[in-house]
């Protein structure tokens, strides 16, 4: 699971920086390896919701060509927007869904789902979260 303090992390970049320089070209390997490095989740905004114990918070977040953001899940409903790219979302419970530049996407309360980057730049997602704020705003599985 992942705390919302976490949630502003880069994959792959920060651990390769934490590196001796003897090692950074064996971190490069493994972040080509690594289907989510690069990946980024920006928290924009955080607020408390009109319903009691639920929280809205907004995230940038952005996918490196040919990279995913790693199956996860969410405490509460995800209404996102693709600023930039082309992203296939996979669920484990649904047929995939190709979403492109402009089009709006609506994850469903603890669905778990990968955004795979099918494009040829980074994309750019804005993701609005209203979720229970007792919990994780990120669970990996």
């Amino acid at each position: 699971m992942m705390d919302r303090r976490s949630l502003l992390r880069t994959s792959g970049a920060a651990a390769a920086g934490a590196l001796g320089a003897a090692a950074l070209s064996s971190a490069a390997e493994a972040a080509d390896s690594d289907p989510t490095a690069g990946v980024t989740r920006t928290l924009l905004q955080e607020h408390p919701s009109p319903a009691k114990g639920w929280e809205a918070a907004q995230t940038l977040v952005q996918i490196p060509r040919h990279k995913e953001s790693g199956r996860h899940s969410h405490p509460g409903v995800e209404v996102g927007y693709i600023i930039r790219g082309d992203v296939l979302m996979e669920f484990d419970d649904r047929p995939p869904l190709r979403l492109r530049t402009g089009d709006p996407f609506f994850i469903p309360n603890g669905v778990i789902h990968n955004a795979r980057n099918v494009g040829t730049v980074t994309t750019m997602m804005l993701s609005t979260y209203v979720v229970d704020e007792t919990k994780p705003l990120v669970t990996t599985y």
